[in-house]
């Protein structure tokens, strides 16, 4: 532990018309607890995104029902990170908004019973219309997979994914449309859990079509090997958090990783787990630039991506 050379914390003041990226700038002088922490993972993902050649944007599929899947749509439209890595989650949302489906600010409050009653669904404070759910990925679905069976019956999660963003790439909003748009590659290894991958299997009865997911970690493994650098945003845990880490172990690990959660290290989970418990596995190298962000992504990623937007672009 080096303490030579530590600088003073600063006291600071706002002033009116006061830039995003002058804000984060402060959050740097104040140091104290998350101010720190935004300051330095901004810093690390500006450097990433001008080094490294591979650059996982991983997330879950609960912000992509809010506002912020704008956000993450306009950072793969950027060429920012060029891998996703996500949940079905995500792709059922960004299909059913894509095609129509009506998100409504709610709140937490809410008696689900009367919810359920009035034909709504709850995600935390958001209200998801029955209408605006399920039948829509339904017959999103159907209509996709009677089209592709023409071309070929087996088809990996990432190519049926490419062409899901093509049909919604008039969406500027859409993950899908922008992975589509930039080039970026989506993986989503658990592509059975959630309302687009029973949509697959009930077609698949009667079209014939089939997954490989084979398909898809042979392109990770190659993806991998054939990188010079890689960096990580990892949004929230679970499944997307673990499929990107997992398959970075097999080249001695990330050299960038930055971490935003609000899930604890201290009951063993996934989730929760700091980028320092990955170094020990190899998913991230001793040496790498690394940080973890305690708080809400949709509070923190519109400054760090405003952060990015000004300090990489000239």
């Amino acid at each position: 532990m080096d303490l030579e050379g530590l600088e003073l914390v600063e006291d600071v003041k706002v002033w009116r018309g006061i830039k995003v990226v002058d804000l984060v700038e402060l959050y740097g002088k104040i140091h104290g607890f998350t101010a720190a922490s935004i300051k330095k993972a901004a810093d690390v993902l500006v450097d990433a995104i001008k080094r490294a050649d591979v650059r996982f944007l991983s997330f879950t599929g609960n912000i992509v029902a809010t506002g912020v899947r704008g956000l993450l749509a306009q950072l793969i439209d950027k060429g920012y990170f060029n891998v996703v890595i996500t949940t079905c989650g995500a792709i059922d949302h960004d299909i059913a908004r894509s095609v129509g489906g009506r998100y409504l600010k709610g709140f937490f409050e809410a008696d689900d019973r009367k919810l359920k009653e009035s034909g709504y669904h709850r995600l935390g404070n958001i209200f998801i219309p029955f209408e605006s759910y399920g039948k829509l990925i339904e017959d999103f679905t159907r209509g996709l997979i009677n089209d592709i069976v023409s071309v070929k019956r087996e088809w990996g999660v990432r190519e049926l994914l490419h062409e899901v963003g093509r049909r919604l790439s008039g969406d500027g909003a859409s993950i899908l449309g922008a992975a589509y748009r930039s080039g970026a590659r989506v993986y989503v290894p658990g592509i059975v859990d959630g309302a687009f991958g029973t949509d697959l299997f009930m077609e698949s009865q009667f079209t014939g079509f089939k997954l490989n997911l084979f398909k898809d970690m042979k392109e990770l493994f190659e993806l991998v090997f054939t990188s010079r650098a890689r960096a990580a945003l990892v949004i929230g845990g679970g499944i997307s958090k673990h499929h990107t880490i997992w398959w970075n172990q097999f080249k001695d690990g990330l050299d960038y990783s930055v971490y935003i959660t609000t899930a604890v290290e201290w009951d063993g989970s996934l989730s929760g787990a700091r980028t320092r418990e990955a170094i020990s596995w190899g998913k991230v190298k001793p040496g790498a630039k690394q940080v973890n962000l305690y708080g809400d992504a949709t509070v923190l990623l519109p400054l760090i991506a405003s952060y990015i937007i000004e300090r990489v672009e000239p």
